[in-house]
Formats: structure tokens, C-alpha cells, sequence
């Protein structure tokens, strides 16, 4: 892995649980155009970084894991 992990597993959980419904939401509503675009790029961002654990902005603050955890 390129990146050490930051996330720790509840927060991993939470993005790609709130990136799920965020997906699902925006699917089912009636948005067309790039508001509909924008809002599920930022929903597979969650997912994504979820996915890995990794998030760059909590890397830019210094954020790190426990490693005692």
C-alpha cells in the first residue's frame, strides 16, 4: 500500500455507509445536470477513501492511527 491508513474502522464504516445513501438518495431524486453530477462524485469520494482508508485531508492536518489500537 502507498499510504498508511488514518481512518480508523468506525469512520471507514460511516463514509461508505453515508456514501451509499448519498448515491442512493440522489438516484432517486428527480436532479439533472452537474448538481446531480457533483453530488455523486463527492458520494464516491466517501465510498472510495472509505474503502482504502486512507482520507488526504485528515493526512494534510497530520492526522495518524493509533498504532496501539
Amino acid at each position: 500500500m502507498f499510504y498508511q491508513k488514518n481512518l480508523p474502522l468506525w469512520e471507514r464504516v460511516l463514509r461508505v455507509l453515508a456514501g451509499s445513501v448519498v448515491i442512493a438518495v440522489t438516484l432517486s431524486l428527480p436532479l439533472a445536470g452537474w448538481l446531480r453530477t457533483l453530488i455523486i462524485a463527492s458520494a464516491a469520494a466517501f465510498l472510495f477513501f472509505g474503502f482504502i482508508g486512507f482520507c488526504p485531508a485528515c493526512a494534510l492536518v497530520g492526522r495518524k492511527l493509533d498504532a496501539k489500537k
